[in-house]
């Protein structure tokens, strides 16, 4: 897919490339509504980078379960699940998930998890949010599919400001199932959580097939390439493909009610005005959380959104890599020509790969890390095309 053909997320933080330096390019304002609820700031103070325990090496993990709207089953079975894993793996766990009388169609309210969750709210600062490693949604469904700005949202405008500032200060994010169908009225978070892919619909639940597009990520390296397993399979507004790293793909040919056609992505990551996002689309039913390959999928998300681990090219995208370089233009002429002759080998190593020549991608990419160095900053730049190369050697060597 050539440069021309993407369409760049407008809320993505565009890296400074002098040291020490960042730009901030595009943040979302208000959710572009008919009539839009009170505006998000344009802007949240930066939090410090979330830090592990510097004596003991343990992290902390925060996950969301707090519902106003449908309430999916698997969230006490991925609270408990992610609680023992942390056990097991050397993180603690607090739970956000009370009880509220939100009802509607879906029943009288949420019961949450009242001998779990905190007290109040946690998303009160970035600094006091900072704490967290990452911060898993899970399947928080706030009924915010119709846009109705009068309609509450999982987080309101502080709390939400809140948890802007700890994703653009370092913090991991990781979705899982309905953590698309929250906060449909807020762009930023859509894109975050997928690209501004959210949630549409859902057939009957089903086997299918599940195809690992990318087995280099410490989340997929694990799995068959083809993975079968029946679960409620999630249509999207739109394909997240230009923001994203998709990791894994539907079959539609393997089970009836897709509707996104050939291209379905379910899995994906990114990085993200600062932080790491990884989702998937799998996981609504219970047995999911006792399953160790899935729960091994997730610990890898957990883990590569919290810092901990690394691989596969970390989700570096050539889309993130063209913001790179915009953010690179110092408007010298010598800065231009470098920059134009820098895009042209990435769109041929793009279309390259698209094409699953990665013989071509590499040499491309080779031929522009070698020019990145050029630019001031290039170290950066250079650095984020070797993600690229290490992600396109690992398809190689997978035979992908």
């Amino acid at each position: 897919m050539t440069t021309t053909q993407r369409r760049v997320s407008t809320a993505r933080l565009g890296a400074g490339l002098a040291a020490g330096a960042a730009l901030l390019v595009g943040l979302t304002g208000a959710p572009a509504t008919a009539a839009a609820p009170a505006a998000v700031p344009q802007a949240a103070p930066q939090a410090a980078a979330p830090k592990a325990d510097e004596e003991s090496g343990e992290y902390k993990v925060l996950v969301v379960g707090k519902t106003l709207g449908f309430r999916h089953s698997h969230i006490d079975e991925t609270t408990h699940a992610v609680i023992e894993m942390g056990e097991e793996n050397g993180f603690t766990v607090d739970v956000w998930d009370p009880p509220n009388t939100s009802g509607g169609w879906w029943g009288p309210g949420s019961p949450g998890q009242p001998e779990l969750t905190m007290d109040s709210t946690p998303f009160t600062s970035a600094e006091d949010l900072s704490q967290y490693a990452t911060i898993l949604f899970a399947s928080p469904v706030d009924n915010t599919n119709d846009l109705d700005p009068n309609k509450p949202r999982l987080l309101n405008d502080s709390e939400l400001a809140a948890f802007q500032g700890y994703i653009r200060g370092g913090g991991g994010y990781v979705g899982l199932h309905a953590a698309t169908d929250t906060m449909h009225s807020v762009p930023w978070y859509s894109e975050l959580s997928g690209g501004g892919a959210r949630f549409a619909n859902h057939p009957r639940q089903q086997t299918a097939t599940m195809v690992v597009e990318d087995p280099t990520h410490p989340s997929t390296e694990h799995l068959p390439l083809q993975w079968e397993r029946y679960d409620e399979w999630y249509n999207f507004t739109a394909n997240p493909r230009d923001d994203v790293r998709v990791l894994i793909t539907l079959d539609e040919s393997t089970y009836s009610g897709g509707r996104m056609g050939e291209d379905h992505p379910i899995a994906w990551c990114h990085n993200f005005e600062g932080g790491r996002a990884w989702y998937e689309g799998a996981g609504h039913v219970d047995s999911s959380y006792s399953d160790p390959v899935f729960l091994e999928h997730l610990r890898g998300g957990i883990e590569w959104t919290a810092g901990k681990v690394d691989g596969g090219g970390d989700c570096v995208t050539f889309a993130e890599v063209e913001e790179w370089l915009e953010a690179a233009d110092d408007g010298s002429v010598r800065s231009q020509h470098l920059l134009a002759q820098l895009a042209e080998r990435l769109d041929a190593a793009e279309a390259a790969a698209d094409a699953g020549d990665r013989d071509a991608a590499l040499a491309a990419l080779r031929t522009a890390r070698g020019k990145a160095n050029g630019l001031t900053g290039g170290q950066e730049i250079s650095g984020k095309i070797a993600d690229l190369v290490e992600w396109q050697e690992g398809l190689a060597k997978a035979g992908l």
